[in-house]
């Protein structure tokens, strides 16, 4: 196992040897070739030059070297072989070369006090170690003295000699007390670098029995302590005359009182002294001064400057270190000692000198047979240093002889070396202050190729960088290199590649062809070898959209994308870094894949964030500013100076604009005295601008604050200022909006906007109001009013024009002369009606009325305008009076004419016109009378056409609801519609006025005929109606040419004999009418909805609803009607909601009606709809119901009964004449409901008609509707104008047909039913 070991250790330090060649030949640091490769020995570890160590502990002397073959050691003590085995407390560890001499069993550290040097060899050369001397350390304890105390007069120097013994190494010294303290130390108390405790003056506090000297050596870890040292100071003012009598002048320096001394040197001593120092080491520099006050020590280098960076001073600058010293650090240094007396210098000449150090230290060599090579050892030193050469530790002169050696001083030449010129060879400077011994080895080796990249090692590099493809190789001679593309490609040449020495193939751009296989191929005269590698060239990693720079208010949200595009084959990570450094600890950042969310944004989040992209092969990254906004801090440190009576200047700091500059500043003030907590706009400044000149007002007590403005919004509100009180004066303005208006006819109100407190400009605000009548010569009549905004003249006439001036006073004075305006007294009423009115008929529905102007003096006030009533007194075509509704058309100005649109035609209308003013209306002109020409009829109310026969239909219509005139006729146009859908020739028949009904006969068989109809007047036709009809098929089979099938029109035969009038025939296609669904009908209620509709086409056909919210994208909702019934009840709808409905036939695709839309009726109160189905209400009718019963039974009883009981009789003997019976009739209970209204709920639907979607009738429907009667109607009506419904709330009735859906029974009903 320890073998195991000792060879893991030499590979680990063939390694570091190999790192430090130079050589013809470089060994790659391959662990399978450093083991198979000879190599001469090498010392790895050795212990130090000068080794000092503890007597107490065994002596370890290392010697580690590496080789192949692992070397053998041997060792000398003081220049002579020293045999391990021959002493027992002497081994060498297993295959090392380190001694272990035992001490702790009896030996002693001192017998082996010497010179060791190590020699590690194998077939290969030998190494040697340095010369190392092993010293044992030494801890001496101190001397036996007799210390005398030290009795001092204050103010004198002392110096407490420390002296320790002479220890190996020497001690380290410092100052202590019987309590163990370190004694204080100071400018004044400092210990010197010999371990002297030095005093520049004492004091009486420096008196004391305990100043203890110790010595620590560190390699023992012992402490020797000195005998303690007495100090006592002595003031000659305390000395008594005993005291000074046993003294000596020797003992105390003179009876003299303590005077101050200029500085003295206590150390070193004299004016000049030398120093010896080698380079690198620390040089310390002492000057320690007595003098009193204390001297102040300072430094300085004669002819130079103190060297920076490498000088410091110590022991309060006492000492003077220089660390790593150089031969530049010689010179004089001089310290000066200086007090307030005077000043104290000693010159240290300071000498560097060094032991030898390398230039060029010799390097191993590993050459092949036949190289050549050098070996150089340069060294420097003062004085400078003697080299020299050995040979596996044999001095070169008598070593074996080489050929293929020089020695030529520091160098050794080597010329066409063999493998026996491998040896280890040995350089040594030395000079007097100590040498260098360094081994290098010469290894010759002869060895075939060897690739050391493993085969088919995979690189990955990204598109446009370089590839490096390794191909690590050894062999010597030094193998050529050759690099190929695939295994059997042409070798790699031009600019593209780049080869290194090392055997690496460079390509500078790799591009995506450029993946595959490489071979590298290795040569040399003793073989050759190849080895493949594999290149992967992969897309760079992009960010495609990359952060950008984003300003955000504080408290927002802000999102920085990071958008990324990568090769497929690579697994991205995106770190996100704020301002170069990890994202806050914070759950308002929130990194998603894309993008990092800030919420709730802070000033701290200002900064710079980036986006890092990382792969195993590359890194991008992006960065964008965060700028965080917000509003400016408020301003402060207002001042107020320049305080004048109009004016003074108020000046403000300004606080943080919060990264965005402040555009200006708003300057608000506060009227203490008329509006206190009421802040008013003063001016606005630049945010450039800190100062302002502020205009004032009299008679305000001014605070002022300002507000910073930036893009963000507005600051809070500055402290307000403090306060300033102007002065009172006269008022500056008079009130505004100055008005004379009369509120009665015989007066006039003369009002004005008060000045505020503010506009006053002092106490005692008032008003001077001034008046007179206009264009009449009199004097102003004035009166003094307090602090009001109105005042009434009385007794004025009617609407005349008046002077008015309203003047504002305080108790200092008037304000200046007011402006006058114009006013006037009240107005009446106007005293005449326009005349010459005249009316215009434009056409039907247009006239034009003219009027002429009254006098202005009849006004009586502002003139307005004119109003123009007009109504309708009847319709001439009806000759039936209607409700009067007039109307009113007002022309303002003085017009004298206007036109009246929208009027009915063929009607009478009255007029008149009045004058208006600012009172009211005049009296009215006398009613002229108009008539409007006729104008054309609306269409038929209705078109039927029943009873189809084989040949003949029979038509119905009714009259226009707006005739417009008198109807002339009516028109009947009607074209058959063949089997192509071909529309066939136009008949037209003109029908007299007065008919309603027409049969056609000798009409085509089971033919469809479209027909138009409409009514005509004078002036001409109205709109048409159109109906579609079928006459029904022949059961006889005869068959009868079809229209446009044959030569001709067959013959039509009408039951009246109109003038017939035949239009040329005119073909052409249209959509398939057959089978067809028309005539679609909804009855809706709250919830549900009744849908009908009229089917021609084959039998058979199943039917579907569709429906769903008009004007909704929805998709249409589908019901299948059950059977081929033409009706179907929709239920479940929304009350109050507009509905679309078709109709339409399975299976014929895109067979269906069209569209019609109706709203059910607006929901109940809920009440009505759920009281019935409340448990409590059923309880309270079952007791009801119970009650009602038993008083039944009761009176039952008592009708037949009532004789047998005496009660009865006594009741009937005493009976009140009054009380009768009830009669069976009278007793009876019902429910009472009008006879009109059974008769409307029992009427049948009209086929064809429909509710309209409003649920009310139009007015057009009836001329006389009651509609026209009042505002606010309503109400549903019959064509004969009773209601529908009842006022109950109770619902429509349902058609027959509705019985698929029931209606909870009405409270109320049921209630009456009890009545």
């Amino acid at each position: 196992m320890m073998k195991k070991k000792i060879i893991s250790a030499s590979k680990a330090s063939l390694v570091l040897l190999l790192c430090q060649m130079v050589s013809a030949l470089d060994v790659p640091l391959d662990s399978k070739l450093l083991e198979e490769l000879s190599q001469p020995p090498t010392i790895t570890q050795q212990s130090p030059k000068d080794y000092i160590v503890d007597p107490r502990e065994n002596i370890v002397i290392q010697c580690e070297a590496k080789g192949k073959p692992p070397p053998s050691f041997s060792w000398t003590r003081n220049g002579t072989h020293f045999d391990i085995d021959k002493d027992a407390q002497v081994t060498m560890k297993p295959n090392s070369g380190t001694l272990v001499i035992n001490i702790m069993n009896g030996g002693k550290a001192e017998a082996y006090e010497g010179v060791y040097q190590c020699t590690a060899r194998n077939e290969r050369g030998a190494a040697i170690s340095n010369n190392i001397v092993i010293r044992p350390s030494r801890s001496p304890l101190w001397t036996k003295e007799k210390l005398e105390p030290n009795q001092v007069r204050e103010g004198d120097s002392l110096v407490l000699h420390c002296r320790p013994p002479v220890g190996l190494p020497p001690p380290i010294i410092f100052w202590m007390d019987n309590a163990f303290q370190r004694l204080p130390q100071s400018e004044r108390v400092s210990q010197g670098l010999n371990g002297d405790l030095y005093f520049s003056n004492v004091q009486p506090e420096d008196t004391r029995e305990d100043y203890i000297c110790y010595a620590r050596f560190n390699h023992t870890q012992t402490i020797q302590q000195k005998q303690p040292i007495s100090v006592k100071v002595f003031s000659m003012d305390s000395l008594n005359d005993t005291i000074a009598a046993n003294l000596s002048d020797t003992d105390i320096y003179g009876a003299k009182p303590v005077t101050e001394r200029q500085p003295v040197l206590l150390t070193p001593t004299g004016s000049t002294s030398t120093k010896v120092e080698l380079r690198g080491n620390v040089l310390l520099l002492e000057c320690i001064a007595a003098g009193l006050p204390t001297p102040v020590i300072r430094w300085i280098k004669e002819g130079g400057e103190l060297p920076a960076n490498r000088t410091f001073f110590e022991n309060f600058k006492k000492t003077l270190k220089i660390v790593d010293v150089s031969e530049a650090d010689s010179g004089n240094y001089k310290c000066i000692a200086r007090n307030t007396l005077g000043s104290a210098h000693h010159v240290i000449s300071v000498t560097v000198k060094a032991a030898p150090y390398w230039i060029t230290a010799p390097r191993n060599l590993v050459l092949s047979p036949g190289e050549d090579g050098t070996l150089i050892c340069r060294a420097n030193g003062n004085p400078k240093p003697d080299i020299s050469w050995l040979a596996n530790g044999v001095p070169i002169a008598i070593a074996p002889e080489d050929p293929s050696r020089k020695v030529d001083g520091d160098t050794i030449i080597f010329s066409q070396v063999q493998e026996r010129s491998s040896a280890v060879y040995q350089c040594n400077a030395s000079n007097e202050y100590g040498y260098l011994l360094a081994n290098a080895f010469v290894n010759v080796l002869a060895e075939p190729p060897r690739i050391l990249t493993a085969a088919n090692k995979l690189y990955q590099v990204i598109a446009d960088s370089p590839a490096l493809l390794d191909c690590a190789y050894f062999g010597s001679p030094k193998p050529e290199i050759e690099w190929f593309k695939g295994v059997k490609g042409s070798i790699l040449r031009g600019n593209e590649y780049i080869f290194h020495d090392n055997g690496t193939l460079e390509i500078p751009v790799a591009q995506k062809d450029g993946s595959g296989t490489y071979t590298c191929v290795a040569r040399n005269e003793l073989g050759k070898i190849q080895n493949e590698v594999q290149l992967e060239v992969k897309d760079p990693t992009m960010i495609i959209k990359q952060p950008e720079y984003k300003v955000i208010q504080r408290y927002g949200q802000v999102s920085f994308e990071c958008i990324i595009k990568h090769d497929s084959t690579l697994l991205p990570t995106v770190i996100w870094l704020k301002d170069n450094g990890e994202l806050p600890d914070d759950e308002r950042f929130l990194v998603g894949k894309d993008n990092l969310t800030i919420m709730n944004v802070t000033d701290k989040d200002d900064g710079t964030y980036t986006c890092i992209v990382n792969t195993t092969l590359d890194s991008v990254s992006a960065s964008a500013v965060l700028t965080v906004v917000a509003r400016p801090n408020p301003p402060f440190d207002l001042e107020l100076t320049g305080q004048l009576e109009r004016s003074v200047e108020l000046s403000w700091v300004p606080g943080d604009e919060n990264n965005s500059p402040i555009t200006n500043f708003v300057i608000e003030y506060e009227d203490g005295l008329h509006e206190p907590g009421v802040w008013h706009h003063q001016t606005e400044v630049p945010g450039t601008q800190t100062t302002v000149q502020l205009k004032l007002s009299p008679y305000v007590n001014y605070s002022f604050r300002v507000i910073a403005v930036n893009e963000i919004g507005r600051s809070q509100p500055s402290e307000p200022s403090e306060q300033y009180l102007t002065k009172s004066a006269n008022p500056d303005e008079n009130p505004s909006n100055v008005q004379g208006i009369g509120s009665e006819p015989d007066n006039l109100v003369i009002t004005w906007e008060s000045l505020t407190g503010f506009q006053s400009n002092g106490p005692g605000l008032q008003y001077k109001v001034s008046w007179r009548q206009k264009d009449v010569d009199d004097e102003w009549t004035s009166v003094i009013v307090a602090n009001v905004s109105k005042y009434i003249v009385s007794g004025t006439p009617t609407f005349v024009p008046y002077e008015i001036k309203v003047q504002a006073l305080n108790d200092l004075g008037y304000a200046p002369e007011p402006a006058e305006v114009i006013g006037h007294s009240g107005e009446d009423l106007p005293m005449v009606a326009p005349g010459n009115v005249q009316v215009h008929v434009i056409n039907s529905t247009l006239a034009k009325v003219h009027w002429d102007t009254v006098p202005l003096k009849t006004v009586r006030g502002h003139l307005q305008g004119y109003k123009v009533y007009y109504w309708k007194v009847q319709s001439l075509s009806r000759r039936s009076r209607r409700h009067v509704e007039k109307k009113i058309l007002t022309f303002r100005g003085n017009k004298t004419f206007g036109m009246l649109p929208g009027l009915e035609p063929y009607s009478s209308y009255k007029l008149n016109v009045r004058v208006v003013n600012g009172k009211g209306e005049g009296p009215a002109s006398p009613d002229k009378v108009f008539k409007t020409p006729e104008g054309v009829p609306s269409s038929p109310s209705f078109l039927k056409i029943t009873n189809p026969t084989l040949d003949s239909l029979t038509l119905e219509w009714g009259s226009p609801t707006h005739p417009n005139g008198v109807l002339t006729s009516y028109i009947l146009k009607f074209q058959p519609i063949n089997n192509t859908h071909e529309l066939g020739p136009l008949v037209e028949i003109r029908i007299p006025a007065n008919e309603s009904s027409l049969i056609l006969k000798n009409l085509n068989y089971s033919t469809r005929y479209k027909f138009y109809f409409n009514a005509q007047t004078s002036v001409g036709s109205g709109s048409q109606i159109t109906e579609e009809a079928v006459t029904i098929m022949d059961e006889a089979g005869f068959l009868r040419p079809a229209v446009g099938a044959g030569k001709g029109y067959s013959e039509i035969l009408f039951a009246t004999s109109p003038v017939m009038h035949t239009v040329r025939p005119t073909f052409y296609k249209v959509q398939p009418l057959y089978p067809r669904i028309r005539n679609v009908t909804t009855a809706a209620a709250e919830t549900y909805a009744n849908i009908s509709w009229e089917y021609e086409g084959p039998d058979h056909v199943n039917f579907y609803i569709e429906y769903g919210v008009a004007g909704s994208k929805e998709d249409w909702k589908k019901e299948i009607v059950n059977g081929s019934r033409s009706f179907f009840v929709l239920k479940g709808l929304t009350p109050g909601t507009a509905y679309k409905v078709r109709v339409g036939a399975e299976g014929l695709s895109g067979f269906r009606s069209s569209e019609d839309v109706f709203e059910t009726g607006p929901a109940m109160a809920s009440r009505q709809v759920d009281i019935a189905t409340q448990g409590w209400f059923i309880g309270l009718m079952c007791a009801v119901a119970l009650l009602i019963l038993i008083l039944l039974i009761v009176c039952f009883i008592r009708r037949n009964k009532g004789g047998k009981y005496p009660v009865k009789e006594k009741e009937d003997a005493h009976a009140d004449p009054e009380i009768q019976p009830m009669k069976e009739d009278d007793g009876t209970f019902g429910e009472y409901r009008s006879l009109e209204s059974d008769a409307e709920d029992h009427k049948p639907l009209k086929k064809g008609s429909r509710t309209p979607s409003d649920r009310t009738v139009k007015k057009e429907d009836s001329d006389d509707s009651l509609v026209d009667y009042g505002e606010g109607v309503n109400g549903q009506f019959n064509e004969d104008g009773s209601f529908i419904g009842q006022y109950s709330g109770k619902k429509e009735k349902e058609p027959a047909e509705g019985n698929e859906s029931s209606e909870a029974p009405s409270p109320v009903n049921a209630m009456n039913s009890f009545v």
